[in-house]
């Protein structure tokens, strides 16, 4: 037995609303998107905390200019349950996990503001492969078992860019003394932030 279960809209909270490109341009009537208070508040809280160092997050998502296109004028709200993806948060409360795609260009601004800089954003795929993923995959050799094939799929599926690779990006950020991230070296698109 789950717990009774009320569902109300309302209004967003005074000064929440999704970037316009244009401060006149209005979404259509009945686009439904997601804001990220909490995880920017949580990218602030730490870039402030932190004295010194580097911080890697890595999430599937977009730069804000892709985040609001057209095309998602559903949101990008999703629900997994036993192997099984809906957009209806409403159904099974309690039984499934519900998730959104990030919004990189806030998480980037929350950090910029909080004291960070913005060390390079890429896709999972390219971060993975600069750092030696690529190298390590050929030195592992031909696969000899079913372990070892299944590890190396694995592998694939995070670099891929029909998989894991693109869908997913990395953004890094550093206090402190500026360095080279080698995870940003090829194809950091920090631009499109």
């Amino acid at each position: 037995p789950h717990p009774t279960f009320a569902w109300a809209d309302r209004p967003a909270p005074e000064g929440v609303r999704p970037p316009t490109e244009h401060p006149d341009s209005a979404y259509p009537p009945g686009t439904v998107t997601e804001t990220h208070g909490q995880a920017e508040a949580f990218v602030s809280t730490l870039a402030q905390r932190m004295t010194r160092g580097a911080a890697f997050f890595l999430d599937y998502g977009f730069p804000e200019h892709e985040y609001h296109l057209p095309q998602r004028h559903g949101g990008t709200l999703m629900c997994h349950h036993a192997h099984t993806a809906d957009a209806d948060p409403l159904a099974m409360v309690g039984d499934k996990d519900i998730t959104a795609h990030v919004n990189f260009t806030g998480i980037a601004l929350a950090g910029q503001d909080a004291g960070w800089e913005v060390l390079g954003y890429c896709s999972q795929g390219r971060f993975l492969s600069n750092c030696g993923l690529g190298e390590a995959l050929a030195r592992t050799g031909q696969a000899s078992n079913a372990a070892d094939i299944q590890s190396r799929v694995a592998l694939q599926m995070l670099v891929a860019e029909h998989e894991m690779g693109e869908l997913f990006k990395v953004i890094g950020f550093v206090k402190g003394p500026w360095f080279e991230a080698i995870g940003f070296a090829h194809g950091d698109r920090t631009h499109t932030l």
